[in-house]
Parts: C-alpha cells; sequence; structure tokens
C-alpha cells in the first residue's frame, strides 16, 4: 500500500481498483490464491490514472468557465441517458421481484420516479455533478437498505463468511477503515447482484 499512498490515491478508487480484481479472478480461477494486495495494484493503477485524466478534463473546463468548475465532463445528453437507462432497469427488476419482495421492490420504483425527475432537470442544462451524485449517492443508500432488509439474515451470514474469508489475506496489509469498507463494499456488490439492482453514480458512467 506504501507506493499508493505515497500517490494519494484517493480511497475510492482504491477499493474500486480492488473491486475490479476481485471480478477479474472470480471470472477467471487461477489455481492460486491470491495472496497480497500487489495483485490488485495495476487495477489500482489504472483507475487513478483515468480518475486523474477526468480531473484534468474538468479542470481544463474550469479554466474555460471559472463558474462551472464544479460541472461535470460529461454532456447533458450522456447523463440523461444514463439516467434514463438505470431508471429502466429499476422498472424492469421492480416488476420481476413481485410480491415476494414487496419493500425492495418499493424503494425500486420510488427510487426510478425520483430518476425520471432528475433526468427531466438535467435534460438541457448543464450537468451539476456535485448535486447529481449526492442525490445519485442518497438513492443507492436508499436502495441498500432495503436489500440488506429484505435479504434473508442466513444469507447475509452466509455472505459475510464468504467475504471474510475473501480478505483474509488482505486484511494484514488494510488500515482498518479501509478493510472496513471493502468488507461492506463486496457485501453489498453480493448482494446487488442477487436482486439485479444497478449502480447509478456517475462513476460508472
Amino acid at each position: 500500500m506504501e507506493t499508493w499512498k505515497s500517490q494519494d490515491v484517493p480511497l475510492h478508487i482504491v477499493l474500486r481498483g480492488i473491486e475490479k480484481s476481485f471480478d477479474s479472478f472470480e471470472a477467471r480461477p487461477r489455481k492460486r490464491s491470491v495472496k497480497s494486495l500487489l495483485y490488485c495494484q495495476e487495477e489500482i493503477e489504472a483507475q487513478y490514472a483515468e480518475w486523474l485524466e477526468s480531473r484534468v478534463g474538468a479542470n481544463t473546463e474550469a479554466v474555460a468557465a471559472e463558474e462551472n468548475k464544479d460541472r461535470s465532463p460529461f454532456s447533458s445528453s450522456v447523463v440523461k441517458e444514463h439516467l434514463v437507462t438505470k431508471r429502466q432497469q429499476l422498472v424492469k427488476t421492480a416488476e420481476l421481484l413481485g410480491s415476494d419482495h414487496s419493500e425492495l421492490g418499493e424503494a425500486m420504483v420510488r427510487a426510478a420516479r425520483i430518476l425520471e425527475d432528475l433526468a427531466a432537470e438535467h435534460d438541457s442544462v448543464t450537468v451539476d455533478t456535485k448535486k447529481l451524485e449526492a442525490s445519485l449517492t442518497g438513492l443507492e443508500r436508499l436502495l441498500n437498505e432495503a436489500m440488506l432488509s429484505t435479504a434473508a439474515a442466513t444469507d447475509l451470514d452466509q455472505l459475510r463468511s464468504e467475504v471474510k474469508s475473501q480478505l483474509k489475506p488482505y486484511r494484514a496489509h488494510m488500515e482498518k477503515s479501509a478493510y472496513q469498507q471493502t468488507f461492506d463494499n463486496l457485501i453489498l456488490k453480493r448482494v446487488r447482484e442477487r436482486f439485479n439492482v444497478p449502480r447509478l453514480s456517475l462513476f460508472y458512467l
């Protein structure tokens, strides 16, 4: 972790890199287990490079128009398409869940309605990234709580056991806060996959 700390890599970039590394490892299982966070270093560095590039783009816009320094490098059409697509995914998944998972279904329908309002709001204006991301983060928090509430206790216990085992080789190399955040993220990732709930953040554009 020394290399990443010296580069001041934001924690969310490190966590995203670790998550992507796990995705790659699970998709193509190797005979040997992963025993070090160095396995994730290449993906973290790639995520960091992409993040820096996006920041450069944002800074270029800021120089051209200081009033828009917190605006998104994405066009309003791209953002609207993202919001519309995620809304459609939520509506479709809510319909498939049916009455067996009413709490989660209701949360998804509610989130879908808000996404529809956000899409209309950003139809023809420059996107305020900070404001929109705050709204999307709030919606993801709503969905996360509903998913965890809907998931069976026995399923969550099993997931926690699996994730603890998965992270065991890394725990000694991670700060406590980073470990806990990674643990929570992986639990949510597994539950999200189980219920087919999409990520809403602009980070996934």
